[in-house]
C-alpha cells in the first residue's frame, strides 16, 4: 500500500503505429514528479500505462495500493502527450472514474489538463496543476495532508472547483524552476526495468533508456504548442547530466540513451563541456538526441556530438521549401538543413529529419521541394506530420474558426486535417506512403551499394533489401498516381467524433483558457 499512487494515461497499445514500432520509454516525467515528492516524505508507487494492455490494469493497481491521493501525471516530455491525442484523453477520463470509484482524491497535470482543466475537473478531477506541476504537487498534498497551514488560493498553479459555489477557480501561474540540477534524479526504481530491457532486445537487439538534459524551448515556431513552460527555458548543468549518464551506466548499462530535450545544448559551450565531462567519467553511451540545424553549425558542435557519444541526430526539417519555413517562423533556412546534412554524415553521425506537411499556403511545388530535400540529403531516418492547430499558438489561432468538432487526432498514425487546408485528408495520409516508399527504395538502393562492397557478409540482409527494392519499384509509381489523384479533390471537412470519444463536456471553457 502507498500513499500516492502515480500514473499516466499515455498507453502504447492503443497508439497502433508506435505499438508496431515497439520502442517504449517508461514516463520521465512522472518519474520526476514520484521522485520529488517522495524527497519531501511522501510514500509513492507507480502504475506505468507505457506497457499495460487496458485501463483495467490502473484499476488493478488502485485496488493493491489503495492510495489516498491518485495522481495522473502526464510525461511532460513526450511529444505525443502533448499532442492531446483522443485515445489517450478517454483514457485519462476511465483512470479518473476508476479513481473516484475507489474512493481518492485525484490530480492531474499535464498538457491536455493544462489547456482543458474544466473538461478534466468535470470529468472527477478534484484538482488540476498546470505548468511544471512538482512544487504545486508538492504544496498541493502538503495542504490537503496538514502538513502545511496552506489555503488552496495561495497554491500557484492550481484549477479546482470552490467547495462552496462550485465556481472553477484558477491561481496565478508559477515561475518554472529554474535550478534544474537541484531537482532529484527520475525514480528508475519504480519501473520495471528488466520487462524495458527484455522487450528492447527482443525487438531491435539493444535497450535504450530515456533521460532530458532541459525543459522549454525558447523560440518562436508558431505552430508549436508550449502549455507546460510557455516561451522559457532552463538546461541542467553539463557536469549533472554527465553524472546521471554515468549512474544509470553504472546501475542498468543501457545500450543507447534518448535524450529527449525539444533542444540538446542550447546553450554555447554546454555540449563541448558535456563531452569533456562524459570522457572524464567514462560515461559514454551512444546516444540519440534532437537539435536545430542553426544551433549545429555553431563552432565545433558537430564533433562535440561525436565525442560526446552521438549516433544519431535528428532536427526540425519541417520543410524544404524556404516560403513555408519563414510562414512557419522557424528561424532556419534550407541551405542549413543540406550543410548540417553533410557535416553530420561525414563526422560519421546519422540524421533523422521531422518533416510537416498541410501548413497554410503550402502548395505541391512546396511539396515537390521537401521530397527533392529528402533525395538530395538522404537522411537516415524520417518522420512525417501534418500541421497540427494545438491551443496557446499563432497557428491555432489563425485557423481556429475552420476547426470543427474533432480537435485533436485520435492516435499519431491519424493525420487528419483539422482544419480546411490545401488538401484533403486522404491526400496527406497517401503523401505519408509515397514519402516513406520513396525514402526506402534510395537508403536500400545505398545500403545495396554498400554491402556489394563487401561479398559474403549480410547475404540474407542483401537478399531481403533486393526483394523490398522489386516491391516499391513497382509499387511507387502506383502509388503516385493516386497522389496525383487526390491532388485534385478538394479539401473535406472533419467529421464528428466517434461516440466514445465525445465527452460531455467537450464545450466547457478551461478555467486557465489558452496557455
Amino acid at each position: 500500500m502507498s500513499q500516492i499512487l502515480f500514473g499516466q494515461s499515455y498507453y502504447l497499445r492503443f497508439d497502433p503505429k508506435l505499438w508496431e514500432a515497439m520502442q517504449p520509454y517508461p514516463p520521465l516525467g512522472t518519474l520526476y514528479a514520484a521522485s520529488f515528492v517522495r524527497e519531501h516524505g511522501y510514500d509513492v508507487a507507480l502504475f506505468d500505462a507505457m506497457l499495460a494492455s487496458s485501463e483495467q490494469e490502473w484499476r488493478d493497481a488502485l485496488a493493491r495500493e489503495q492510495p489516498r491521493f491518485a495522481v495522473l501525471f502526464e510525461d511532460n516530455f513526450n511529444y505525443l502527450s502533448k499532442m492531446c491525442l483522443l485515445r489517450m484523453r478517454e483514457a485519462a477520463f476511465v483512470m479518473i472514474e476508476m479513481a473516484k470509484h475507489a474512493g481518492c482524491t485525484i490530480i492531474v497535470c499535464g498538457a491536455d489538463a493544462s489547456d482543458h482543466a474544466g473538461n478534466y475537473l468535470d470529468r472527477g478531477a478534484d484538482y488540476v496543476l498546470f505548468g511544471e506541476g512538482e512544487q504545486t504537487l508538492a504544496e498541493l498534498l502538503d495542504s490537503l495532508t496538514g502538513r502545511a497551514d496552506l489555503p488552496l488560493a495561495s497554491i500557484l498553479g492550481l484549477s479546482y472547483r470552490d467547495a462552496i459555489t462550485g465556481d472553477f477557480v484558477t491561481t496565478p501561474r508559477r515561475p518554472d524552476l529554474r535550478d534544474l540540477d537541484a531537482l532529484p534524479f527520475p525514480a528508475w526504481d519504480l519501473v520495471d526495468v528488466p520487462r524495458y530491457r527484455e522487450i528492447w532486445l527482443s525487438r531491435h537487439g539493444y535497450y535504450s533508456m530515456n533521460m532530458v538534459t532541459t525543459r522549454g524551448c525558447p523560440f518562436h515556431c508558431n505552430w508549436c504548442a508550449k502549455p507546460i513552460w510557455g516561451q522559457r527555458y532552463n538546461a541542467r548543468g553539463a557536469d549533472n547530466v554527465a553524472a546521471e549518464l554515468k549512474w544509470l551506466k553504472t546501475h542498468f548499462a543501457p545500450d543507447h540513451i534518448w535524450f529527449v530535450d525539444d533542444i540538446m545544448g542550447l546553450k554555447p559551450g554546454w555540449i563541448e563541456r558535456f563531452a569533456t565531462r562524459v570522457d572524464e567519467l567514462d560515461a559514454r553511451v551512444p546516444f540519440k538526441c534532437l537539435n536545430r540545424v542553426d544551433l549545429l553549425l555553431r563552432g565545433d558542435t558537430i564533433n562535440a556530438l561525436k565525442g560526446a557519444g552521438a549516433r544519431t541526430v535528428w532536427v526540425g526539417a519541417e520543410s524544404g521549401s524556404q516560403k513555408i519555413l519563414d510562414a512557419m517562423e522557424k528561424g532556419t533556412r534550407v541551405e542549413q538543413i543540406y550543410e548540417v546534412s553533410r557535416r553530420l554524415h561525414a563526422a560519421g553521425i546519422e540524421v533523422g529529419f521531422f518533416l510537416q506537411f498541410g501548413y497554410p499556403g503550402e502548395t505541391r511545388d512546396d511539396i515537390e521541394q521537401t521530397l527533392q530535400m529528402v533525395r538530395d540529403c538522404r537522411p537516415d531516418d524520417i518522420g512525417m506530420s501534418v500541421s497540427y492547430p494545438l491551443p496557446g499558438t499563432k497557428f491555432h489561432e489563425r485557423v481556429r474558426h475552420e476547426l470543427g468538432v474533432k480537435q485533436n487526432w485520435l492516435d499519431s498514425n491519424d493525420l487528419a486535417m483539422l482544419y480546411h487546408g490545401t488538401y484533403s485528408t486522404e491526400f496527406y495520409r497517401q503523401l505519408h506512403v509515397v514519402l516513406h516508399k520513396e525514402f526506402r527504395l534510395h537508403k536500400y538502393r545505398g545500403e545495396l551499394r554498400h554491402m556489394a562492397r563487401q561479398p559474403g557478409r549480410a547475404r540474407r540482409r542483401q537478399l531481403r533489401h533486393a526483394a523490398a527494392l522489386v516491391k516499391l519499384g513497382v509499387t511507387l509509381p502506383h502509388a503516385r498516381r493516386r497522389l496525383n489523384q487526390l491532388e485534385r479533390q478538394p479539401s473535406s471537412g472533419i467529421g464528428p467524433l466517434p461516440p466514445m470519444l465525445r465527452p460531455e463536456a467537450a464545450a466547457t471553457p478551461s478555467p486557465q483558457g489558452d496557455s
